[in-house]
């Protein structure tokens, strides 16, 4: 079988490693389109799956981003001809659903990102079928599938993931020390246009809030980090990310993906963004694993529930507890997804 995918996101890649990684040890021919957005290159290199760079940058801007949409539904489309493939997967890419469209061709994808109106409003027209988690918050219509499952199992799952101190500790990381990773994005996504975070002392000063808790804190920034935040910057390779997140005390986050992962892990998380999404609210309705902060006054809130959280003295018990019937819940999408892949390839558009 031969099957075409795109990486356009490092979160795309830790999304379908897993899924990639078994199609290409069962003899499938995988072309995988890649954009050098926030090391996703470093990703798939880690993981050893082969990939054509097909671009340098996803863009930082709409007119930045409005000619890279017509460039690379050409490029895509032009190099999906002369591969010439069963089926197109992947998250919700516009122009992965144009190049499909094209070629007469299916286009599975797996989408939990409501706030890409843009990609979801060609993919609702052109994708033959998307598989949401069954609390998407929009209604794409009859080529939508809900699965009581989240985006993050697909490389977060048991089955296909095990947090690991041996690995962090060989990399020069000590996870048995109490921690708070906190997540702070580049803003400069389609979705965030108009929005904003802290400033790089309001940063600071969030960071010393925390460590006066007692916890040593850690970054992941999109964005370079100024002179005194730089000391707090996570070293070890991005690769090692989700054992970190497994291990931590909390992790704080802008980014709705890495809130909803540690989540996942069993480790309380704190969501700090405008932007809704069904995950994250049933994250912490559901399973009070997750808190949600979306109004004005979000980051005031989130530091003061951050501190709440951090005085707990074991908090890190109570989210193992409620990661595993968290599990205990969820199905594990791989399975499902390549079932998938499996039958429309074989069924044509």
């Amino acid at each position: 079988m031969r099957i075409a995918i795109s990486i356009e996101h490092p979160a795309w890649a830790h999304n379908f490693r897993s899924i990639m990684q078994t199609l290409i040890a069962r003899g499938d021919d995988v072309l995988v389109l890649a954009i050098n957005k926030d090391r996703s290159f470093e990703l798939l290199d880690s993981y050893g799956i082969p990939y054509v760079r097909a671009g340098r940058t996803t863009g930082t801007n709409l007119v930045q981003k409005a000619f890279l949409f017509l460039w690379q539904s050409l490029n895509y489309t032009v190099r999906c001809v002369r591969f010439r493939p069963d089926i197109l997967i992947g998250r919700a890419s516009p122009m992965m659903a144009i190049a499909a469209w094209v070629t007469r061709k299916p286009h599975l994808i797996y989408e939990d990102t409501e706030v890409s109106k843009f990609s979801l409003r060609i993919c609702k027209k052109l994708s033959t079928k998307i598989l949401t988690p069954r609390t998407f918050l929009t209604d794409l219509g009859k080529a939508q599938q809900r699965v009581d499952t989240y985006k993050e199992l697909f490389y977060l799952h048991p089955s296909v993931f095990t947090p690991d101190r041996d690995a962090l500790r060989a990399a020069g990381f000590n996870p048995d020390e109490p921690y708070i990773l906190m997540r702070f994005v580049a803003w400069n996504a389609s979705h965030d246009v108009g929005k904003h975070g802290l400033s790089e002392p309001e940063k600071l000063k969030l960071i010393r809030r925390m460590e006066a808790a007692g916890v040593r804190v850690w970054v992941s920034s999109e964005k370079p980090l100024g002179g005194e935040l730089e000391p707090y910057r996570l070293r070890t390779p991005y690769p090692l990310v989700h054992h970190v997140m497994a291990f931590a005390k909390l992790v704080y986050s802008e980014g709705a993906t890495m809130a909803s992962e540690a989540a996942t892990l069993g480790t309380h998380a704190l969501y700090v963004n405008e932007i809704r999404s069904g995950t994250t609210q049933e994250q912490q309705d559901r399973f009070d694993l997750l808190y949600c902060f979306h109004g004005q006054d979000r980051y005031e809130q989130a530091a003061a529930k951050a501190l709440a959280l951090l005085a707990v003295p074991d908090l890190r018990r109570q989210g193992q507890e409620k990661g595993e019937r968290m599990l205990q819940e969820k199905s594990d999408i791989n399975d499902l997804f390549i079932a998938q892949i499996d039958h429309f390839a074989k069924a044509g558009r």
